[in-house]
């Protein structure tokens, strides 16, 4: 999947981690991806990512 935001890391590919856990009782609409260059891990809604082909894997 390619990240479209935040700017530090528009534009790099990564992979879906996990649904990210709600606290709350609604259901948390962010998702975790793993940045493939990077060593991090950052919390995204489904707006700051593009899925760009179907093969991804959730961990």
């Amino acid at each position: 999947m390619l990240i479209l935001r935040p700017a530090y890391i528009a534009g790099r590919v990564g992979k879906v981690f996990a649904k990210e856990a709600s606290s709350g009782a609604h259901p948390s609409e962010r998702w975790l991806i793993r940045v493939d260059s990077e060593d991090i891990v950052v919390s995204l809604n489904a707006k700051e990512f593009e899925v760009v082909n179907d093969d991804f894997e959730i961990f």
